[in-house]
């Protein structure tokens, strides 16, 4: 996806919320804010985007998403066990109904033999649905990794509410 259909698919992601009386959170670690920026760059996105929280390190996102100790000690940061505590903590700890969240591994250091730099996992909670996660590998530098995560979350987000 280009960079410059990130607004178009902010705004078709916003008409879905608004049209199903739905707000938006975001839980976000690798991708540092962006997905957040890019719903709130949308003028009226307070109308559905409710709130996004940055939780980097492992005590923020116990702290304010509620992810377990267990849950990071068994599968660590970067998993789809951890992603899904972060998007139900973000549903948990603010008025939204639908969230997504994000936890990565940008680089260019902090990659594992099991873990490389671009590994990114997702969640994301829409009513009515359960919880849904998945883990996607991209190329490129520290920006493209977050962009691309970025962008990868909005798309499926957008599939689910429609």
């Amino acid at each position: 996806m280009e960079k410059d259909t990130l607004p178009a698919l902010v705004d078709e992601i916003a008409g879905l919320l608004a049209s199903r009386g739905l707000r938006l959170s975001a839980a976000e670690s690798c991708t540092g804010g962006w997905i957040a920026k890019l719903c709130t760059d949308l003028c009226g996105s307070s109308d559905w985007f409710e709130c996004g929280f940055v939780t980097y390190s492992n005590e923020a996102k116990q702290e304010m998403l509620e992810v377990s100790d267990l849950t990071l000690d068994s599968y660590g940061a970067v998993s789809e066990e951890v992603a899904a505590e972060m998007v139900r903590g973000a549903i948990a700890n603010s008025r939204a109904e639908a969230a997504v969240s994000v936890t990565g591994i940008a680089g260019p250091g902090g990659a594992t033999e099991t873990k490389p730099v671009g590994m990114v996992c997702f969640g994301w909670l829409v009513p009515d649905q359960g919880v849904k996660t998945a883990t996607m590998n991209f190329d490129g530098d520290r920006e493209a990794v977050r962009r691309q995560a970025a962008e990868h979350s909005l798309q499926v987000l957008s599939g689910l509410l429609r």
